[in-house]
């Protein structure tokens, strides 16, 4: 079976889910079926509230998979519950207190097999027994060799509510994929299902290796047996054949971190009672189908089948557990350690190949002599010596820059050094500007350059002697001498043409097509021009922006206005020729905003009345770029374009597109065209474009598909951005497109910008990811460059290196700034070498490796079918991962899934990526969502990867309302919803609040104003303003969350049960996507499996 594979289709929501035969089930609604108390369904597919009903004693259901039913005696250890339908640490969705009928899980896993057929079998309707203690509570791991026959399974103890550290449910899908049920407190199961001893011995704790261990608490249950042997010749792993159920014995792994080890079983096979080690169970053939949970009274499939299709063995108890939520490895849990532990000291930058805090941790950085962390953050800050060990470990080295970074107000920007005429000091050979890394000898009179070795001379001016250390004695008075980061004032030696630059411009560029006027936008826009030209960036204290604006409408021809301030009334020229560009005025077209204020005004009035009848609904999109840069390149500057626009440019001029959206294409081989420009004549403009340092800024209003694809080259070529706004409405999007745009014109940009990255001697980079242009293959040319924006580069080795020397990166950035200056922005970070593969493992960094790997991916399927980068992701974490089993973990059984502990969320957040709208679109996922999304995550930093891929679900009523810090988070599942309670939920792009449906009144009405559940608007996207603590409090860090993000957010507030609840459950990344995506405990199943094929 493969990973790829899609699910089957389940029934949409709101439709009754398929039924038992002869077994009545209540209806979405929450009627009462004719067997069953009346009760309101928990979250659609999530655990479901209180106890479980079994069918009522003589009424059929749905075994755990095909095959022969197993004879009815399905036993359980004496005096112990059977599974209870909630599993150690599983959050209960909602209250405990009524009788829930259960609902078959809604969508499938990985490449399931369709639902089973039904057998009768009588059971008995129970409550739940008591809580097991820890020790009772374990998971099976078994050597998980996908081979040959294997030897029965006994049954796995009870469950029922427990501690936290124990394991969860057992079924190998979501938490409700059985119907179990357990005995009342204190009574032990009926005689025809006791079985099983309890004096089980405990089991051997494999000693940690290098990290944390998350093997489950010792217990006294029966050991699995584990299968051994090799693959057998032309045995494949393809799903069961239809007499064998999926979830035959193999094993699930054990997920561990670096010791994280779990104990896997010896080869032989022990009696029944000998002691288990703990760890999980797997799927046999790694099919992931929809893996059915234990039942009691229920034999569980064939256990001792083998996976090639032979006649099944006799039927055993109960099958293998599934892994537990809450014993694999959790990214809050992960999170909440790094704040705890690195949160309270500042990281100081003086220590080479130090590994900085996570990305969600608030720290405050000291330069000490290497970069900080907001600039350049590294996959491993300790890399191979040799590019054999570099190709053996398969860990990509790569680092991801954000040259002008923004820093928190406690940390100083970078200070400026000023060197005169001579400009700045540099390595004649190599061109390295000056570092802390410099080495001065011969008294001070030169110096050996840290990149190329190379001897140079110190110019007179620069020179001073040497401490007794070997260091200059001024070392601490300059900061290229003691920082990481710094920036140099240019010379005009750097600047085109050999003269200075002038201050950039401003151009706003309008689609004034009937689209755009019908909807509003232009109205709102002009509206806010006013304003908003008086918030435009200027330099440290300057009392004005030193950028000049100037404004252009279009729809199939293009007008200019003479805004000069001499002017009583701005004048209109037409272009009609939009063929043959060019700009009709210069003198009055660029004007200083204060100087020509009373005119600017006055068109910004006129704008909309003059169009408000217009009929055109025709648009041209490149002559409206191509008369910017013109405009730029006549007045002799750098600058950027505002575009603001609305439809697929259908008018006859060049650029002219055609819709091509085509949704069969998707999982063939021609889906790559989706994202590939539909001409090459937006890249030619492009390139024009960054020759004249003109950045585009792209502002979408789509009502459908306008190929983002396409018009999205330029500002991704440029350094732009671009926002989409689909189906604008002034009332619900106006909010968000201001905040948008505000934050847009007022960011710090450096335009007409080169970057270069050089490395010492023994590694260079070969690989850029981003948005901007490359002529040759060293230098990054940008338009434009924000704060925002990063730029990831790959290094590769070209030399053995040298563990005492280390590696050093420098990035030098030459941009001209908003105040027209010429400036060279300097970042450098040495790190270490290492000749143990242990010491790679210990120093890499998760959030930055996926980070690397998502845009690895999204530039991939241009090029390459989905299927072929999905699968490509998928062998490189396994390579990474069993090249650490092998080489650093301590020995172990193969049946254990041993992770480092600095990687132990690879899996999970390469989940996350896999299952993204790029990778693996659902229905609901146009064309263009796909398209701006990947060209979005191109240049985001680590810090939106993290959250984009992994997104932040913070309970609102959980915490007490005096307090004043963010919630803690929980996991991204929807077994963490309560339907008690309201949640929040975030991406960096969305924002979600979901209400559960048992709220209570008193916290509706505070914050939303209504008197019950039933009132609220589902869909709302403002919360009203209400003097109370609970509304103010969580109004607060809703905007508190999107002051942390690039992007405003807009709210959309989600029910319980609700329509919209689809959009918002697709956002729960640790559960079964509807699109197919595996749930988190699947996905580590299925990277065990591939583990243990690299490893064999």
């Amino acid at each position: 079976m493969n990973v790829n594979q899609s699910a089957p289709p389940v029934p949409p929501f709101g439709q009754p889910q398929p039924v038992y035969p002869g077994y009545h089930q209540s209806s979405y609604g929450g009627q009462p079926g004719s067997t069953a108390p009346p009760t309101p369904y928990g979250a659609y597919n999530g655990p479901v509230p209180g106890y479980q009903q079994t069918p009522p004693p003589g009424v059929s259901r749905a075994p755990p998979s095909s095959g022969v039913p197993p004879t009815s005696t399905a036993q359980v250890p004496s005096g112990q519950g059977a599974y209870g339908q909630f599993g150690q640490g599983d959050i209960q969705n909602g209250p405990s207190s009524t009788v829930q009928m259960q609902r078959l899980p809604g969508s499938q896993p990985f490449g399931s097999a369709p639902l089973a057929p039904v057998v009768s079998q009588p059971t008995v309707l129970q409550p739940y027994g008591p809580p097991p203690t820890s020790a009772q509570v374990t998971a099976q791991m078994a050597g998980m060799q996908i081979s040959g026959a294997v030897a029965p399974a006994p049954p796995p103890s009870g469950l029922g509510y427990g501690p936290p550290t124990s394991l969860a449910s057992a079924s190998g899908s979501f938490p409700n994929s059985g119907l179990y049920g357990s005995y009342p407190q204190g009574q032990a199961p009926p005689p025809s299902q006791a079985q099983g001893s309890s004096g089980a011995q405990p089991p051997q704790r494999s000693a940690p290796q290098q990290a944390s261990s998350f093997t489950p608490p010792a217990s006294g249950v029966p050991r699995m047996p584990s299968m051994t042997g090799p693959v057998l010749p032309g045995q494949s792993f393809v799903g069961p054949p239809v007499s064998q159920p999926n979830h035959v014995s193999s094993p699930p792994p054990q997920v561990l971190h670096p010791g994280t080890q779990m104990a896997g079983l010896p080869g032989q096979l022990p009696p029944m009672h000998s002691s288990q080690q703990p760890g999980y169970q797997l799927q046999q053939n790694g099919s992931f189908g929809p893996v059915r949970g234990p039942q009691p009274n229920y034999g569980s499939p064939y256990p001792g089948a083998p996976s090639f299709g032979s006649q099944p063995g006799p039927p055993q108890p109960l099958p293998p557990k599934r892994l537990d939520p809450d014993a694999i490895p959790s990214p809050i849990q992960v999170i909440e350690d790094d704040r705890n532990n690195r949160g309270s000291e500042p990281f100081v930058t003086g220590v080479r190949g130090q590994v900085p805090p996570l990305v969600t941790t608030n720290f405050l950085v000291k330069d000490q002599g290497n970069a900080s962390p907001r600039y350049i953050r590294c996959t491993s800050y300790n890399i191979p010596c040799t590019s054999d060990m570099a190709k053996q470990a398969q860990v990509p080295l790569a680092a991801v820059i954000k040259p002008l970074a923004r820093l928190p107000p406690e940390e100083a920007s970078p200070y400026v050094v000023d060197h005169g005429e001579s400009g700045p000091l540099r390595c004649n050979r190599c061109k390295a500007y000056m570092c802390p890394f410099m080495q001065f000898i011969e008294g001070g009179r030169r110096f050996q350059c840290c990149f190329c070795s190379c001897i140079n001379d110190v110019p007179p001016q620069y020179f001073q002697h040497l401490d007794h250390t070997g260091k200059r004695v001024d070392a601490y008075d300059r900061p290229e001498l003691s920082l990481g980061s710094y920036e140099f004032l240019a010379t005009v030696d750097y600047c085109k043409n050999n003269k200075f630059p002038s201050p950039p411009a401003f151009i706003f560029m309008i689609d004034v097509s009937y689209n755009a006027i019908r909807s509003g936008l232009v109205r709102l826009l002009c509206e806010e021009l006013k304003s908003l030209l008086d918030f435009l960036p200027r330099e440290g204290g300057a009392e004005e922006s030193a950028i000049r604006v100037g404004f252009v409408t279009y729809n199939k021809v293009l007008h200019f206005y003479n805004v000069k301030s001499s002017l009583a009334q701005p004048q209109m020229m037409v272009v009609s020729d939009v063929a043959d560009m060019f700009v009709p005025l210069l003198d009055g077209f660029l004007v200083n905003v204060n100087e020509s204020r009373a005119v600017i005004t006055s068109l910004l009035d006129q704008i909309p009345e003059m169009f408000a009848d217009t009929r055109e609904t025709e648009t041209v999109f490149a002559p409206v770029i191509q008369a910017g840069m013109e405009a730029l390149k006549a007045a002799e500057c750098a600058g950027k374009l505002f575009l603001f626009h609305t439809s697929l440019p259908i008018a006859e001029a060049p650029g002219k597109l055609k819709n091509r959206d085509d949704r069969k294409l998707i999982n063939t081989d021609k889906e790559k065209t989706l994202f590939q420009p539909q001409t090459g004549a937006y890249q030619t403009l492009a390139k024009e474009c960054v020759a004249q340092g003109c950045c585009v800024d792209l502002f979408l209003f789509p009502n459908q598909y306008v190929d983002v694809a396409t018009l999205s080259v330029v500002p991704q070529l440029t350094g732009g951005s671009v926002y989409k706004y689909a189906c604008f409405q002034v009332e619900n999007d106006q909010e968000r497109f201001m905040s948008d745009l505000r934050q847009d014109v007022q960011k710090v940009v450096g335009f007409d910008a080169v970057m270069r990255v050089r490395t010492s001697t023994g590694i260079r980079a070969i690989d850029f990811f981003g948005a901007f242009y490359m002529s040759n293959t060293t230098d990054v040319e940008l338009a434009g460059l924000d704060g925002d924006k990063t730029v990831t580069v790959e290094f590769k080795h070209d030399d053995r290196l040298n563990e005492e020397s280390g590696a050093l990166l420098q990035c030098a950035l030459l941009y001209t700034s908003c105040a027209g200056q010429r400036r060279l922005r300097i970042h450098n970070l040495a790190l270490n070498c290492c000749t143990q593969l242990a010491d790679l493992y210990r120093n890499c960094e998760t959030d930055t490796l996926i980070n690397y790997m998502a845009k690895f991916a999204y530039r991939g399927v241009l090029n390459s079918p989905v299927k072929t980068v999905r699968d490509t992701l998928i062998t490189q974490c396994a390579q990474i991962l069993a090249c650490y089993r092998k080489n650093c973990a301590s020995p172990s059984s193969a049946g254990q899934l041993i992770l480092p502990e600095c990687m132990k969320l690879l899996p999970v957040y390469l989940n996350c990526v896999l299952k993204s709208d790029v990778l693996q679109p659902g229905a609901e996922v146009t064309t263009d969502d796909r398209a701006y999304v990947r060209q979005l995550v191109t240049s985001m930093d680590v810090a939106e990867t993290n959250v984009f891929f992994y997104p932040r679900l913070l309970p609102l009523t959980k915490s007490p309302i005096e307090s004043t810090t963010e919630p803690p988070a929980v996991r991204a599942s929807e077994e963490r919803l309560s339907n008690g309670d309201i949640y929040l939920l975030e991406n960096g792009l969305n924002l979600f609040i979901w209400v559960g449906a048992s709220v209570q009144q008193g916290v509706v009405q505070s914050l939303f104003g209504v008197s019950s559940f039933s009132q609220i608007t589902s869909g709302l996207s403002i919360l009203p303003v209400l003097d109370n603590p609970l509304s103010k409090k969580v109004r607060g860090l809703i905007d508190s969350l999107r002051a942390q993000r690039s992007r405003y957010m807009k709210l959309i507030v989600v029910k319980q049960e609700d329509k919209l609840e689809m959009l918002f459950k697709h956002f729960l990344v640790e559960d079964k996507s509807l699109n197919g995506g595996a749930s988190y405990v699947d996905f580590l199943c299925h990277m065990h499996k591939e583990i243990r094929q690299l490893l064999s």
